[in-house]
């Protein structure tokens, strides 16, 4: 196996990213374009999560209508079920979930890991039970490109072992850094389809001195992308920051798209934006919605709440979701009660909007210069952290 020190040699990218502005006025805020085998990709882009092939309820119309340029899929639960290989037998995952657009596959780990009593980690991988049916399953680096491969995203992303930041102590950070690095080498030397790049993923949680080491391994290795890992999970905001202000200052000078994975709230993203990253994924504006909880600028409505159901405005004004360019708060809160599927369509449809026109408008504000005033209105915002209340009437 090739050593860190030996360099790795790779076939042309598939995918092109170029920079296109940058905000200034003190923010590492960029905006970009990410070409893909798949069609363009403008960032700071945010990709909604699509986990077995589909972003739950919604249609592969519903994704170009809310502007989705690029989703994600899970290379976990689709080695599960249906199967990889099956996947492929269909002619990869855009013939098989009818989207023509482009698709990031993350790399299983992060499922892997989540199973905690269920699995276990050793060098060569990790072992775990299914979710599903509780048989026993392995996951190794080759085994995670080799189902990415198969499934044909766009993207692939490196096997890794990430901790939970908060709630790990150093000695565990630095053992899954260090695995996370032997990991990637093993997966750049099994990654051989030529229209799919890889992305790697810096971990090392919320130790500056690990952040630092993992960045400067990835950094020196030919991934088309660098994935900032171990985050988006316990830690604070402002543990985020720190570490994000570790990470990207050591990339300044890389050409290639930087990613946070799992970050997802409007709050959230803004400042990740600030710190200089380009890519993001969540479940978490369609889990809410589901939920009954829709976002608007000024922060969330509780659909579930009694005082909507006589409420005949739109979800938002000048919102051009389906939702509200058709149907009242009432109409979404009866919806909600009665348990009828229309619900979650309608209201996954706005959140997703929110958020793709949300990240619109961050790249607008970065290219005319007016980013910075932006990110103080939004900090302002949430003062008292109002998108975790209902709103007034």
């Amino acid at each position: 196996m090739t050593s860190a020190a030996e360099p790795l040699t790779r076939r042309p990218s598939p995918i092109g990213f170029t920079v296109t502005a940058h905000a200034g006025g003190g923010s590492r805020a960029r905006t970009g374009r990410l070409r893909t085998p798949h069609g363009e990709v403008e960032t700071p882009v945010f990709m909604p999560v699509g986990t077995n092939a589909t972003v739950k309820a919604l249609d592969p119309d519903d994704l170009r209508e809310i502007g989705a340029r690029i989703i994600l899929s899970n290379t976990y639960h689709l080695a599960l079920r249906p199967g990889h290989e099956r996947v492929a037998r269909f002619g990869g995952l855009h013939r098989f979930m009818g989207w023509d657009r482009a698709i990031l596959t993350d790399s299983g780990g992060f499922q892997v890991v989540s199973l905690a009593a269920q699995r276990s980690i050793d060098e060569g991988g990790a072992s775990f039970r299914s979710h599903l049916d509780g048989s026993l399953q392995r996951f190794t680096p080759e085994h995670a490109i080799a189902v990415q491969e198969a499934l044909g995203a766009d993207i692939a992303v490196c096997f890794d072992h990430p901790v939970p930041p908060h709630a790990s102590n150093r000695a565990e950070v630095a053992d899954a850094t260090e695995r996370t690095h032997r990991w990637a080498i093993r997966c750049l030397e099994a990654h051989r389809r030529p229209d799919q790049a890889l992305f790697g993923i810096i971990q090392g949680g919320l130790e500056a001195d690990l952040r630092e080491r993992s960045t400067r391994f990835f950094a020196d290795l030919p991934f088309d992308g660098l994935c900032i890992g171990g985050l988006a999970g316990d830690e604070t905001p402002e543990q985020r920051r720190a570490a994000l202000d570790v990470v990207v200052p050591l990339l300044a000078d890389d050409p290639r798209p930087r990613y946070l994975m799992g970050l997802g709230s409007p709050a959230d993203l803004i400042e990740a934006v600030d710190a200089g990253v380009d890519m993001f994924d969540s479940v978490l504006p369609a889990r809410v919605a589901r939920n009954a909880s829709l976002w608007v600028p000024e922060g969330r409505l509780n659909l579930r709440n009694a005082r909507y159901l006589d409420d005949q405005r739109p979800v938002q004004e000048g919102c051009r979701c389906r939702l509200c360019r058709t149907f009242t708060r009432g109409y979404l809160a009866h919806l909600f009660r009665a348990n009828e599927l229309l619900a979650y369509r309608l209201a996954t449809c706005h959140n997703l909007t929110f958020t793709l026109d949300f990240m619109a408008g961050i790249r607008t504000a970065i290219a005319d210069g007016s980013f910075p005033r932006l990110l103080r209105e939004e900090r302002a915002k949430r003062i008292g952290d109002p998108e975790r209340t209902d709103l007034p009437s």
